[in-house]
């Protein structure tokens, strides 16, 4: 590996972490209460960070669509946090890898290859198996699912939209979806200023690190590397949301939720290697 690389790896890291640190915020925020804190921060940074950069009106539109899938996907990750375990959030979240080709299908008419329904199927096969195996689906894990193909959407659309500033759109998509959640947060969860510190420190940590300072790095290094190895690095995330979850408030899976979490990174690691 590399230099930059290894820093991809960090991020990868770092975004792993931001599964427990949700999870605990939960016990003292609503959750798109939570979202509208830590995506305003983040643009706030981004504008104090990137100044005028950012502020291009030829992206508003773009990130605009765009912020409305990143809403949707992160509002139905932290809603299924509250039903589901922080590492089956992780694991199932990460199904946005094989859920992609079929909404490039539709949108961009990219080619679908048989190795994409392998992979599909390999996954959705974890995806039983982690939830309990039962047809009785776990609703945070249900939620979940829809909150990966949110991500699924918001890729496809990032690559339709590739000839624009990236940094622009980036900061739009940002701060859209902190206005929508403010907006759903306002009308629908009450409002809570917690004095406890922990939710505070879960709003700073993904907001400052998971956000501004990853995304920053994302940008700068990613060039540096194959596209395919990037997407290799981050498949990681994951698997660092359990060891983070596991360390940090105790989650382990059963037997059944190891091997879902095994066929649902197999059907990843082969979505990439398809693509590479």
């Amino acid at each position: 590996m590399n230099r930059s690389e290894l820093i991809l790896l960090g991020i990868t890291a770092i975004w792993g972490f931001t599964f427990p640190a949700m999870k605990v915020s939960l016990d003292y925020l609503p959750p798109i209460l939570f979202l509208a804190y830590r995506f305003g921060l983040a643009s706030l940074l981004m504008l104090l960070v990137f100044r005028s950069k950012v502020l291009k009106k030829e992206t508003l539109k773009e990130g605009f669509i765009v912020g409305l899938t990143l809403f949707f996907g992160h509002g139905f990750q932290i809603v299924g946090l509250k039903y589901t375990t922080a590492s089956n959030s992780a694991f199932i979240t990460s199904l946005y890898v094989v859920f992609t080709p079929f909404i490039a299908y539709f949108i961009l008419r990219d080619r679908l290859k048989p190795r994409d329904v392998i992979s599909l199927a390999v996954a959705l096969a974890g995806l039983y198996l982690i939830s309990g195996a039962s047809l009785d689906f776990n609703y945070g894990d249900l939620l979940t699912v829809f909150c990966a193909l949110s991500f699924a959407f918001q890729i496809v659309l990032i690559q339709k939209f590739g000839e624009k500033d990236y940094l622009s759109l980036a900061f739009w998509q940002i701060f859209w979806n902190f206005v929508l959640s403010l907006a759903f947060a306002l009308i629908f969860e009450p409002f809570v200023l917690p004095k406890n510190p922990l939710p505070w420190l879960g709003i700073l940590y993904t907001s400052v690190f998971a956000t501004v300072i990853a995304f920053t790095l994302q940008v700068k290094h990613q060039r540096n590397t194959k596209a395919h190895k990037a997407a290799l690095i981050y498949s990681a995330e994951p698997i660092f949301g359990h060891i983070s979850a596991f360390l940090t408030i105790g989650e382990v899976l059963s037997l059944k939720g190891y091997l879902g979490a095994a066929l649902i990174m197999a059907g990843v690691w082969n979505e990439i290697r398809n693509h590479r």
